[in-house]
């Protein structure tokens, strides 16, 4: 069945559907991994968007179900160059086409996704409609396309009660934002005793378990909206366990020590950007999914100072919090695309929480 990709300038791309053949209007930004479409189809960070992915064939190794990052794919749509209608894995359990059908997610194939993603990078991510009525109206559609934003996202993709996975090292609190199976497996590999809190829990109940250590994951939508997860982690700050945010918890948590964020363009988006950590000068390729970032001009130098930058843009990717124990990335460490390049900062904070119960 033919489908159309309606972006909220005008463009109009024809492909074929796969997947549900439903109508949706999503955020459209696009992906350059080469690989890890499941990785990013479940990754929560992308709730309420239509994800293009610029390698051009995708689905050829099927689904790997152990490789999932949380319970269910988070996608409005997915917008593809060529799908793969056969796949060949030895650890594969299902095609592709079947997985998106089965969790009700829309595709499009047959596009040109390079032409695609060179108009967002020209005008920045916007608002699309994936469809498979031929007789859409411009004039109705585009008005809602521009009218359209990621709202409750966080809300949305967060656990509703807490979850206990059992270790015998370091008690290990994690603020749930939409996190990654991998945060948890992470933590685990290390042998922490790790407690996944949803995003909604006050800093006194997470304090009160009494953790070595503190977490703030990735997530979704705008920092911004999250008007009671910041006063709730400014109390975290406040109290002297160590703290390890990624993506969006970093952006929390300078939000919540008076810093400001901004929306970006396109984002970053895929498993190849490269990261230069300013005290080593060395440089790491990192896997990032995000659509904000801290505007560097209002961070407070006594509060904290940037610890990474993105080579690309020079947007800040890490920060170290002065006369705390706090450090806080944009990257992903867990991802680890290299295969294994900043999953020292996992280590890095283990040695910080044993320094701090052995003060």
């Amino acid at each position: 069945m033919n489908a159309f990709l309606i972006l909220e300038d005008g463009h109009v791309f024809e492909g074929k559907s796969f997947g549900a053949q439903k109508e949706v209007i999503c955020e459209v930004v696009f992906n350059t991994s080469m690989t890890g479409y499941l990785e990013v189809l479940t990754d929560p960070s992308y709730q309420g968007q239509g994800v293009v992915m610029t390698y051009p064939l995708i689905g050829n190794y099927g689904v790997c179900l152990e490789d999932i990052e949380s319970e269910k794919p988070w996608h409005s749509a997915f917008i593809v160059r060529e799908i793969s209608r056969t796949s060949s894995n030895f650890r594969r359990e299902e095609d592709l086409e079947d997985y998106l059908k089965e969790h009700d997610i829309p595709g499009i194939c047959g596009v040109d996704t390079r032409a695609i993603t060179k108009i967002l990078r020209e005008h920045g991510c916007m608002g699309g409609m994936i469809t498979t009525n031929p007789d859409f109206n411009l004039d109705e559609i585009l008005p809602k396309l521009k009218e359209y934003t990621v709202t409750d996202a966080v809300k949305t993709v967060s656990r509703t009660e807490k979850e206990h996975f059992n270790g015998d090292g370091f008690k290990v609190a994690l603020l749930d934002l939409g996190t990654k199976n991998n945060i948890i497996r992470s933590l685990e590999k290390r042998g922490c005793d790790v407690t996944v809190y949803p995003a909604d829990t006050t800093a006194e109940e997470i304090l009160g378990d009494q953790p070595d250590g503190i977490m703030l994951s990735n997530g979704p939508g705008d920092p911004k909206e999250c008007v009671q997860i910041i006063k709730e982690i400014k109390k975290l700050y406040d109290s002297e366990v160590p703290i390890f945010a990624i993506c969006l918890g970093h952006q929390l948590m300078a939000l919540a020590t008076g810093a400001d964020t901004e929306k970006m363009r396109w984002g970053h988006r895929g498993g190849n950007h490269p990261v230069k950590d300013l005290k080593s000068g060395r440089v790491y390729i990192s896997s990032q999914n995000h659509g904000y970032v801290i505007k560097e001009e209002t961070i407070d130098p006594d509060v904290a100072e940037v610890s990474f930058i993105n080579v690309n843009d020079k947007t800040i990717e890490g920060l170290d919090y002065k006369n705390k124990n706090i450090r806080t990335v944009q990257f992903h460490p867990e991802a680890c695309p290299g295969p294994q390049d900043t999953a020292y900062l996992f280590d890095e904070f283990m040695d910080r929480m044993k320094g701090a119960k052995n003060a």
